[in-house]
């Protein structure tokens, strides 16, 4: 799209939402939020940028293949779970190396942990998947317009959707592939 509105909100608009995406992440963990939501308002920028600036400009933004990120994302949800099982006896339990809590129960230190870890390769999982659903799309919706106009008709079987083959020349197969005069759909007689 060659919009200059639009080019010009993208500009200002992704670094915002990639560190709103951030903060939504970084509180999920503690309060509602996490790796799913940070995640969609993380691929909604680059939708956004992709949209604006075409898909070539959204891949060089993202300088990694979106499945290679999903699989990282997916190595980190992993990790979490063996981390918890190693540490407390069971997949997924909260490890907390970084935070004390005190005898009167106040917490000191960074709640950085098992979760946080889980939490990020959610992120990582939702942004890699969705920017290849949407890099995906682009590039066949790009596909169809490139092709040449002579072919943009034509169904898959090579007849187009008035029953005539793709040459023009008179009428196509009937069902199942074969010919209309094989005797293959003719009742017996």
């Amino acid at each position: 799209m060659n919009s200059l509105i639009l080019s010009t909100a993208a500009r200002i608009l992704l670094p915002i939402l990639v560190l709103f995406a951030i903060y939504v992440l970084w509180r999920g963990h503690n309060e509602p939020g996490g790796g799913f939501i940070g995640g969609l308002v993380a691929a909604t920028a680059l939708a956004l940028l992709e949209k604006a600036q075409g898909l070539v400009a959204a891949q060089r933004v993202l300088k990694v293949e979106p499945l290679a990120i999903a699989a990282t994302g997916l190595g980190c949800a992993i990790a979490a779970g063996i981390w918890g099982a190693l540490a407390k006896g069971y997949v997924l339990a909260g490890v907390w190396p970084l935070l004390s809590v005190g005898p009167d129960g106040s917490k000191e230190g960074l709640p950085v942990g098992s979760i946080l870890l889980f939490d990020t390769g959610v992120f990582l999982v939702v942004v890699g998947g969705v920017s290849a659903m949407l890099f995906a799309l682009e590039a066949a919706a790009l596909e169809v317009i490139d092709q040449p106009p002579d072919t943009a008709g034509t169904e898959s079987d090579g007849t187009d959707s008035t029953g005539t083959d793709s040459a023009g020349t008179g009428p196509a197969a009937s069902d199942h592939g074969r010919p209309e005069g094989d005797g293959a759909n003719q009742e017996a007689g």
